[in-house]
């Protein structure tokens, strides 16, 4: 079992920047990492996820603005969001497969509660 503790959210204005965090409650050495996120009236979409390699892997929509990275040691996800835009707009979810898990979307098990990015427009 892993708790996931995301934190970081808040209103910025367009063109700002949030660095989102995302604490796990045990080791996540050899789980893939990813950042989710849902929009008012749309469906859930991968935002960002990070291998037990470090290998990278970004939506369309944010590539070039969003960087994921990881800690190992503290076992914490991190998400740095530059020059957001109003359609950024989500609550931003932290999530974690299993151990030796592949980074597909079926493969994220654990998900944490949430936090809320706003972008006004």
């Amino acid at each position: 079992q892993v708790q996931l503790v995301e934190s970081g959210g808040g209103s910025v204005q367009a063109g700002g920047s949030l660095r989102l965090s995302c604490a796990a409650s045990s080791s996540t050495y050899n789980r893939c990492m990813g950042w989710f996120r849902r929009a008012p009236g749309k469906e859930r979409e991968g935002v960002a996820n990070i291998t037990r390699h470090g290998r990278t892997t970004y939506a369309d929509s944010v590539k070039g603005r969003y960087t994921i990275s990881r800690d190992k040691a503290k076992n914490t996800l991190y998400l740095q969001m530059n020059s957001l835009k109003s359609e950024d707009t989500a609550m931003y979810y932290c999530a974690a497969t299993n151990d030796w898990g592949s980074c597909g979307v079926a493969d994220f098990t654990y998900w944490g509660q949430g936090t809320q990015v706003t972008v006004p427009s």
